[in-house]
């Protein structure tokens, strides 16, 4: 949990599971034969932004192998401490374009609602790792002040929850917020960013599927999946059951070094999507947000390897090559 969000209640199981994540980097290293094998960054630096991972992301790591492509998105390594002076703590402009209490809106017609700082899992090239989430909650005592907003502004048609992970609030919760959004005529889309599916798939129980069944939205989740390892039969199901509620379903991943900086990982990766019936969306190049520079692939670097993936794949499995660039009107597309 990112500081300064609230303890989540358990009851389902899924917020079992979520109670029970992995919070100390030994112990993690435990788990997977790697006891005093990877260093990782001082005590003080992990408190600000501490290690935490589920159970069933664990599962599909490789026993022993240091590198594994899954283990090096969440271990908080040595790499972290290491200054670079492009690398900042708001690196997209998120906090400047804060319309209202937890209402961000960079594009036309799209509104996105930091609904939560909390997240399943807290991935070390997170590009809101520093974001204060406790000053933007549109949830506390602003959701009126929310709903007025988006009702005045008739030129918003989709709503976009993100955060933290808005899968991390409860049912009741997330119900409850779709039926105030659903009074307002001129929505016509929720978009659900989250990486539950893929690292908790566990939470895409009856209840969550019900009340995407039943909006008169039209609900797009994107979800955010780097490697194809990622990706097993229990996410396959989850996946399985969003899109038989019919929610359209699109993947975005970071470039990341040492993760998925070669050809054939991207390919499996766009391959095991397809598999799932998952669109290959956004292959974002790494926000340059502080204490992520060691996952940094050049621009140069991911155009060549997306000029490759179409030389291999068909058009529909190549994601476009985007960066954010804070004060523009659009994601900025590379290639």
């Amino acid at each position: 949990m990112i500081p300064q969000t609230q303890p989540i209640v358990t009851n389902h199981a899924w917020q079992i599971a979520l109670a029970n994540s992995i919070k100390d980097p030994e112990e993690l290293l435990a788990q997977l034969g790697l006891s005093g094998k990877l260093d990782a960054i001082d005590g003080d630096s992990i408190k600000k932004f501490p290690l935490r991972v589920t159970q069933s992301y664990i599962n599909k790591m490789r026993y022993g192998d240091a590198n594994d492509p899954l283990l090096r998105q969440v271990f908080p390594f040595i790499d972290e401490g290491i200054a670079h002076k492009d690398f900042v703590t708001d690196p997209v402009g998120d906090q400047m374009a804060i319309t209202s209490p937890g209402i961000l809106q960079k594009y036309h017609g799209r509104a996105l609602l930091l609904t939560t700082g909390a997240c399943a899992i807290h991935c070390r090239y997170c590009f809101r790792r520093h974001f204060p989430y406790g000053d933007s909650n549109p949830l506390a005592s602003q959701w009126q002040q929310t709903l007025i907003s988006l009702k005045s502004n008739t030129s918003i048609n989709e709503v976009i929850f993100s955060g933290g992970d808005p899968l991390i609030l409860t049912d009741n919760k997330l119900e409850s917020l779709v039926c105030d959004l659903e009074q307002i005529p001129h929505l016509k889309r929720l978009r659900i960013h989250s990486r539950l599916p893929i690292v908790l798939p566990e939470r895409i129980d009856q209840q969550l599927l019900n009340w995407i069944k039943n909006t008169r939205l039209q609900v797009i989740m994107v979800i955010h999946a780097n490697h194809a390892n990622e990706v097993d039969q229990d996410v396959a199901k989850a996946l399985d059951d969003l899109r038989v509620v019919g929610c359209q379903l699109l993947n975005q991943a970071v470039l990341l070094k040492g993760i998925n900086d070669c050809v054939s990982n991207l390919a499996a990766l766009s391959e095991r999507l397809s598999e799932v019936s998952v669109m290959p969306y956004y292959l974002h190049l790494l926000d340059k947000v502080a204490g992520a520079s060691h996952f940094d692939v050049s621009e140069q670097h991911g155009i060549e390897l997306v000029d490759q993936l179409r030389a291999m794949l068909p058009g529909y499995l190549v994601p476009r090559l985007v960066r954010e660039v804070q004060g523009m009107a659009n994601k900025t597309i590379i290639n």
